[in-house]
């Protein structure tokens, strides 16, 4: 993705800060099936319109999160307020019902129009993958400030919103939340100049995360991003019914990789062979978002009622100079990182409607350049680039406490101020990647 490497500040984290910790570890008391997503406390409900030339409802950047709904085929318009120097993220998160089974060609599309009417950016589309199971989906549009860019100026922008052919599955609408959020100006000391990361491992460290060796620590996850469980790096056990999409936030530093596995215990018991059925096409699922709910990364397996394990590595988090394609533009931030673990309601007939165990095995590590001729990582061989492999370093925000770990000494601050939070922690890579260098020479 282009543009700079600043972390976006709101009061937002504030929010997601507080809803987080209602995924605690331990055993809690949930009703029967697939547990619908939880819309943020306070959402404020708005109608978009249906016309461009109209003024939709206005979404404004901070804690604020917005609901509504949208039907298939229907485009909705919305407007936002940008200024010149600042860069803006607004994000759609559409939430199909419950066990529904969504049309082959139905998602959203989100963009973002200029005053003129200029598109700023590309047109994200998220489809509902319902070959799997419909769950909820995420992305944003941009409008990132860079010189000689599009979408410049200050002005009232359009922020649409489009649904897909529901021909084939569910033809009701959908409710969607709506969110808004700015990124301070860049200061002319941003290592926004820095060059692509280039090639970099997706090898997880040969250190195993903490408490991998012991039995993993129970955790419910969340519903989705307002109340999403935190992880730290180590080995976390949950249990998703069929239709079950759980949330999880993992705070990634600048420089860093987050490698997270999700083991997938058998249905309807712990045996090898216990439980087997149909095979379900893309019947488990590990995804990512990033700290403004833009996507990253989305896998999938087939799933048979059966131990089966899904695995995601991603590019070091924020560096600036865009390209990398979508997993690097997705890795903009250093911040919360969202991993989101389903259960396709398609398993059902397998599994009895019983709950399948899962283990998520998660670390956060120091970038490592891989070994162009053998493939083998380089670097420091694990662990976090400040040299303790524990604690939850604060990457930045949308963040008001990611993590009460030591803070990351090779991570320069350049001046950054979380709004809502009083925390100075807008963190540069210059430093980091200087000595991590000489490091190696």
């Amino acid at each position: 993705m282009r543009g700079g490497f600043v972390v976006v500040a709101t009061a937002f984290g504030v929010l997601v800060g507080a809803a987080g910790k209602a995924g605690a570890a331990g055993t809690v008391d949930e009703p029967e099936g697939p547990v619908a997503y939880r819309m943020a406390t306070g959402a404020i409900a708005v109608q978009g319109v249906g016309n461009s030339a109209d003024r939709g409802p206005e979404l404004k950047a901070g804690a604020s999160t917005y609901t509504d709904s949208i039907k298939p085929k229907e485009v909705k318009y919305y407007t936002v307020e940008l200024d010149a120097q600042s860069s803006a993220y607004v994000s759609a998160v559409a939430v199909p019902r419950q066990g529904s089974a969504m049309g082959l060609r139905d998602g959203i599309d989100v963009s973002l129009q200029a005053p003129d009417g200029t598109q700023c950016g590309t047109v994200r589309h998220r489809s509902f993958l319902s070959a799997g199971g419909a769950y909820p989906v995420a992305d944003y549009a941009e409008r990132v400030v860079k010189p000689g860019a599009a979408c410049g100026t200050a002005g009232a922008y359009r922020f649409v919103v489009e649904r897909g052919d529901a021909l084939g599955g569910d033809a009701s609408a959908v409710a969607i939340e709506l969110k808004y959020v700015a990124e301070p100006p860049q200061r002319t000391e941003s290592t926004d100049t820095l060059p692509p990361p280039g090639a970099w491992s997706s090898q997880a460290p040969s250190k195993p995360p903490q408490g991998a060796g012991a039995a993993a620590e129970g955790i419910a996850g969340g519903t989705g991003f307002n109340d999403a469980a935190e992880l730290r790096p180590g080995a976390w056990r949950d249990e998703l019914r069929p239709g079950d999409t759980r949330f999880y936030r993992v705070s990634v530093d600048a420089g860093e990789q987050l490698f997270a596995d999700a083991e997938f215990g058998s249905a309807g018991g712990s045996g090898a062979g216990t439980g087997a059925g149909a095979m379900v096409i893309g019947g488990v699922r590990l995804g990512l978002n990033n700290t403004a709910r833009g996507f990253v990364m989305n896998k999938t397996t087939g799933y048979q009622g059966k131990p089966a394990t899904v695995s995601l590595a991603t590019p070091p988090a924020a560096y600036g100079g865009g390209g990398g394609g979508e997993a690097a533009r997705g890795m903009r931030f250093a911040g919360w990182y969202y991993l989101q673990v389903s259960l396709s309601p398609k398993v059902r007939q397998g599994a009895g409607g019983a709950g399948v165990p899962v283990t998520l095995r998660v670390d956060v590590a120091g970038a490592r350049k891989a070994d162009q001729g053998t493939g083998r990582p380089q670097g420091n061989g694990g662990g976090r680039p400040g040299g303790e492999g524990g604690g939850g370093g604060v990457g930045g925000e949308l963040v008001a406490s990611a993590g009460t770990g030591p803070r990351n000494e090779r991570l320069r601050t350049i001046g950054y101020v979380g709004i809502g939070t009083g925390t100075t922690l807008l963190l540069g890579l210059g430093v980091w990647t200087l000595l991590a260098r000489r490091r190696g020479e």
